[in-house]
């Protein structure tokens, strides 16, 4: 799988396909119904497959401070779509110039003399161009004149629900990682790099490995039972804060600390992935670091059973 950043750098290097548009925050069991569908033509079209995404996302371009918390990062987006059928992501800067596009201008530079369209696969809800003015009515409409068919997908349900990236926001916020973990088609985690920290951990007998996970906000925040891979092929379970640590007045910076059961490694500059099994409790400031140390002890011995 290879990645294309702009427009400008397809230079001729997808000449016909099939395509996708989307954010694909999450890459859940929905999106990933998308790309089967879109690899199922490209087979029978004998075309190589495209995912067309933005960066930032449209949401986070408008309104930064009200636009939800990414389920994925660019960068793990892209590990979980190149676990799929997916030959080619076109990464598409979204910015003021890109944002007033026009519909048939975003058909006519994106689709038609980017990438040589000849199958397009979009959600039920899709909108695009200046004001979000284009739907799929146009783009059946703009098929039929520059030569390229159109496909609707459905909505995927489970139990009756439409999976979307705002039901699983909503199912981690509440705790419900269960349910999270099934629309997913896995369970919840973050990447990072092990970074150095303040070793305050070490000083109360709880040494954590922490997760460096770039991001200004998360869809989950307290104390959940984990595990870790990414160190060779071994799992290793635990217990992790992710927030701001208010009793060591962590400030506004988000944290992932990840205390590692029966393990004592160097593990500095290794990335690795976290994976959230259960919730325990929600983040709270406590009078003491002994205080603190009673409290991780009693999560330490809740998340033992959790991953056991």
């Amino acid at each position: 799988m290879r990645i294309i950043r702009g427009l400008h750098n397809l230079q001729g290097k997808v000449a016909g396909c099939v395509a996708t548009i989307g954010n694909f925050d999450g890459v859940h069991l929905g999106h990933q119904m998308v790309v089967d569908q879109l690899a199922n033509r490209g087979k029978l079209l004998n075309l190589p497959t495209v995912v067309i995404i933005f960066e930032p996302q449209p949401m986070e371009f408008f309104n930064a401070e009200k636009a939800p918390a990414r389920l994925t990062r660019f960068r793990e987006k892209v590990e979980y779509l190149s676990q799929l059928s997916v030959d080619t992501i076109l990464v598409l800067e979204f910015n003021r110039q890109f944002s007033s596009l026009k519909a048939d201008e975003f058909v006519n530079k994106v689709l038609v003399e980017g990438l040589m369209i000849k199958h397009l696969i979009v959600g039920d809800d899709f909108r695009f161009g200046e004001q979000r003015r284009g739907d799929f009515s146009f783009l059946k409409k703009s098929g039929g004149r520059y030569g390229f068919d159109v496909e609707s997908m459905d909505s995927f349900l489970l139990n009756s629900e439409r999976v979307s990236s705002t039901l699983i926001r909503n199912a981690l916020a509440s705790g419900a990682l269960n349910k999270a973990s099934n629309y997913l088609g896995r369970d919840y985690s973050m990447c990072g790099r092990v970074v150095h920290g303040k070793k305050i951990g070490r000083s109360i007998d709880f040494p954590t490995a922490n997760i460096k996970v770039n991001r200004k906000k998360s869809p989950i925040q307290g104390v959940f039972a984990v595990r870790m891979i990414g160190l060779g092929n071994r799992v290793i379970d635990g217990v992790a804060n992710i927030g701001v640590r208010p009793t060591l007045k962590g400030g506004r910076a988000l944290l992932l600390e990840v205390h590692l059961f029966d393990f004592e490694e160097d593990i500095y500059g290794c990335h690795v992935e976290v994976l959230f099994i259960k919730k325990i409790r929600d983040e709270q400031k406590f009078d003491s670091l002994d205080a603190l140390k009673q409290q991780i002890k009693k999560d330490s011995e809740v998340a033992r059973l959790a991953t056991a």
